[in-house]
C-alpha cells in the first residue's frame, strides 16, 4: 500500500504541476473557457445573475485556479501538510470531474481546456482522464499516512512560497507581454486564409432538403427528386442533418475582417502583396494613454500599410483620431483569440503572419 500511495502521489502531483504550468502561458484562454461555462449555466436559467457576476470575475478565477493547481502539485511532491493537501485535491478532482463530465453528456461546450490549447484533448480523453485522477486521488487520501515530508518543514515552506510567487510571476507576465509559447491558430508562421479553410481530412455534414410550396391554399412538402410543376408557389426550404461530418471545423473560422460600410474585406486585405501590419485592439479602457501615444508614432513613421482591428470602430476613431487610418471591424471573439493582449501587433507579409508583439513591448522598442 505504501508504494501504490506513493507512486500515486508523483503521478498526481506531477500532473497537477504540468496542467497548471500549461495553463500559466496563457491564463486569458482559460477564462475565456470558464465564460463559456458561466454563459451556458446562465442561459440555461441556472443563477443567472450570480453566473453573470463569475463572467466578469473570470480572469481572477482563472489565476486562482492555476495557481491552486501547481502550489498543490508541489505541496503533495514535498509530503507538506498531507491532510489539507489531500482533502483539497479530492475537492478540486470532484470540481473538475463535474466539469468534464458536462463538457462529454450536456455537448454544450466543446472542450474543457484542461491542458489548455497546447494539449488538446476530446470530452471523453478528458473525461477519463480525471476519473483515473479521481481514483488516484481518493488513494492518497485514504493511504496518506504513508507520506513522509521530503524536507524539513521550513525549507517545504521556502519551496512552496517559491513555486506560489514563481507561477503567479508568470502569469502576471504573459497577462502584459504575451504567452511565452503561442499554441493558437494566430502564432508567427501561420497562414491565415489556409486555416480558415476546412481540414484536406475533414467530411462535411451531409444534410436532405425539402421544399414547401403552394396551390390554391394548400401546402405540401416535396423531395428534391420531386419537385411540383410552376403552377405551384415555392414557400419555404427545410434542411435536416442526415449525418454529422468529421473534423469539418476550420482552425480559424470565425475570422472576418469588414469595413465600417460593412464589406467583407478579408480575402483583399490577407492577400496583398509585400510587408503590413495590423494592429488588433479589443477594447478601450483607462489604459489607453499608455499605447495610444505609442501608436499615432509609429504609425506616422511606418513605411508599410497600417490597420487597425477592433470590435468598436466608433470608440477607435474617438481616442487615437488619425487622419487616414484604416479601421477594420472584426468580431471580438475572434480578436480574443487572435491577440491575448490588449492591443496585439501583428507583422503580415500576405496572409502569413511574420511577427507578433505586445504592442506597447513593439513601439517602446521602435519608436526610439
Amino acid at each position: 500500500m505504501k508504494q501504490i500511495v506513493n507512486i500515486s502521489r508523483i503521478v498526481v502531483g506531477a500532473l497537477f504541476i504540468f496542467s497548471g504550468l500549461v495553463k500559466a502561458i496563457d491564463p486569458l484562454g482559460l477564462a475565456y473557457k470558464m465564460q463559456e461555462f458561466f454563459e451556458a449555466w446562465a442561459s440555461g436559467g441556472f443563477l443567472p445573475g450570480l453566473m453573470g457576476w463569475f463572467n466578469e470575475q473570470a480572469l481572477l478565477f482563472s489565476i486562482l485556479m492555476i495557481t491552486l493547481e501547481v502550489v498543490l502539485g508541489v505541496a503533495l511532491l514535498l509530503g507538506w501538510r498531507k491532510n489539507m493537501v489531500s482533502w483539497l485535491l479530492l475537492l478540486l478532482m470532484l470540481f473538475f470531474t463535474f466539469l468534464t463530465s458536462y463538457v462529454l453528456f450536456s455537448g454544450k461546450i466543446r472542450a474543457c481546456g484542461c491542458f489548455g490549447d497546447c494539449i488538446p484533448l476530446t470530452a471523453l480523453q478528458t473525461f477519463t482522464k480525471d476519473i483515473i485522477l479521481l481514483v488516484l486521488v481518493l488513494l492518497i487520501l485514504a493511504g496518506r499516512k504513508y507520506i513522509k515530508p521530503v524536507f524539513s518543514d521550513n525549507l517545504n515552506v521556502i519551496l512552496f512560497l517559491t513555486s506560489l510567487f514563481a507561477v503567479l510571476g508568470l502569469q502576471m507576465y504573459v497577462l502584459k507581454h504575451l504567452p511565452v509559447k503561442d499554441c493558437l491558430p494566430f502564432k508567427p508562421g501561420n497562414n491565415i486564409l489556409e486555416l480558415r479553410k476546412m481540414p484536406a481530412d475533414g467530411v462535411p455534414d451531409k444534410f436532405d432538403y425539402s421544399f414547401i410550396y403552394s396551390k390554391n391554399g394548400e401546402k405540401k412538402e416535396f423531395t428534391v427528386d420531386a419537385l411540383p410543376d410552376s403552377s405551384w408557389e415555392f414557400v419555404d426550404r427545410k434542411q435536416v442533418l442526415v449525418e454529422k461530418g468529421k473534423n469539418n471545423i476550420p482552425l480559424i473560422n470565425d475570422f472576418i475582417l469588414k469595413t465600417e460600410s460593412g464589406i467583407d474585406s478579408t480575402e483583399a486585405i490577407l492577400s496583398q502583396s509585400g510587408d503590413y501590419f495590423l494592429l488588433f485592439a479589443k477594447d478601450f479602457d483607462n489604459d489607453n494613454d499608455s499605447w495610444c501615444a505609442g501608436f499615432k508614432s509609429f504609425y506616422a513613421s511606418s513605411k508599410n500599410n497600417v490597420y487597425l482591428v477592433t470590435g468598436n470602430p466608433t470608440k477607435a476613431k474617438e481616442l487615437i483620431n488619425v487622419q487616414g487610418l484604416p479601421i477594420l471591424v472584426c468580431d471580438v471573439t475572434a480578436i480574443k483569440t487572435a491577440a491575448r493582449v490588449n492591443p496585439t501587433l501583428f507583422l503580415m507579409t500576405g496572409p502569413v503572419i511574420k511577427g507578433k508583439w505586445a504592442a506597447t513591448d513593439y513601439f517602446k522598442t521602435h519608436n526610439k
